[in-house]
């Protein structure tokens, strides 16, 4: 065995002498330090000798292995510089690997736009809590205990009761929770927006969601009238659109605002013709408005003699689903990339 590994100790000096290049270092690892190499092979049947004889074989065989690895870095690193012209060829030419990114989300991109339209405007942007109380979310926005938005098949209420025994804590059925609160703690004259995501226990389809995002809007001041709440919103779908939008108003109930109105825009995706998303009739249904109903403004405090002011509050989803061209809102929470990637930072 001694003879065996003397003899090819011999054989892996010479033939290492003899490298050229790369290529050739390459295939003499392979020949002789390869899993299936002629000095590996070798070194298996040192489990087959006798017991006095392995210790003594093992070692020896041990330290020819180290110095032939120690021998072919240096040769490794000898023909760094000398690498063959294949080897070195380079086409500048050829097109780069494609590097995959992250981006942000479409309604992440929509609510950045919105943020930056309203700050422009001299508007605050406001945040409130998304498990909100029962007062907030209905008593201070005058929604008594009656209104059909106390249903449960509308509101997901928490399993946390006041001392009456009745359910006290919803997760916030919209943004207007915010109404109240901003004007409890900055008082008037106010503006500000309020953009997060809220929860309805409703069935999902085209246009609907359990779980989206919305923007509310407040202004109080004196003398605030519909024609600013007008000015407002013709400004904010211009700008979030880049182009001026052919919008109507309906009359609509909201119990937080007085007279109500419900804001219609021609449709983008098809032009007004008609489509799924504005079922047929080329109006899509994009907010509800109003002025601020004077329970609302004692509830945060203000004096509804002296102030006056507008609200309106929409689905972030359904202005994206608008500026993009989408049809179907659930694309949106659908987590599917084919979808998402489609839209650049």
């Amino acid at each position: 065995m001694k003879e065996e590994l003397k003899k090819i100790t011999k054989e892996l000096q010479d033939q290492l002498e003899k490298v050229a290049d790369i290529s050739a270092l390459n295939n003499f690892e392979k020949k002789y330090l390869g899993k299936k190499g002629e000095l590996m092979l070798l070194l298996k049947k040192i489990g087959n000798l006798p017991e006095t004889e392995r210790k003594e074989i093992g070692q020896l065989a041990n330290e020819i292995k180290t110095e032939i690895k120690r021998k072919l870095i240096e040769t490794k690193e000898k023909l760094g510089g000398n690498i063959g012209a294949a080897d070195k060829f380079f086409d500048a030419t050829l097109p780069g690997t494609k590097i995959e990114s992250g981006h942000l989300h479409p309604l992440t991109l929509v609510q950045r736009d919105l943020e930056k339209i309203f700050s422009s405007m001299g508007f605050m942007i406001l945040d409130g809590p998304e498990l909100e109380s029962d007062y907030y979310n209905f008593e201070a926005l005058n929604i008594p205990k009656s209104h059909p938005a106390r249903d449960m098949q509308d509101t997901f209420y928490i399993e946390h009761k006041n001392k009456q025994g009745e359910y006290d804590m919803v997760m916030r059925t919209h943004t207007s929770n915010v109404q109240v609160r901003a004007m409890e703690k900055y008082g008037a004259p106010l503006r500000g927006v309020a953009l997060g995501k809220i929860y309805r226990n409703e069935a999902t389809d085209q246009r609907h969601e359990h779980t989206f995002y919305q923007i509310e809007g407040l202004m109080v001041d004196k003398d605030i009238s519909i024609a600013h709440l007008m000015a407002v919103l013709r400004e904010m779908f211009k700008r979030l659109f880049d182009q001026s939008a052919n919008i109507r108003l309906r009359p609509g109930f909201f119990s937080f605002v007085e007279p109500g109105v419900e804001v219609e825009m021609s449709c983008l995706l098809c032009e007004g013709k008609g489509c799924p998303v504005c079922k047929r009739t080329g109006w899509v249904e994009m907010l509800g408005a109003g002025l601020v109903h004077p329970n609302v403004l004692r509830a945060g405090g203000i004096d509804p003699k002296k102030y006056s002011g507008f609200a309106f509050g929409t689905g972030i989803e359904r202005l994206a689903m608008m500026k993009y061209g989408i049809d179907d809102i659930r694309l949106f929470n659908s987590g599917d990339l084919s979808f998402l990637s489609q839209f650049d930072s």
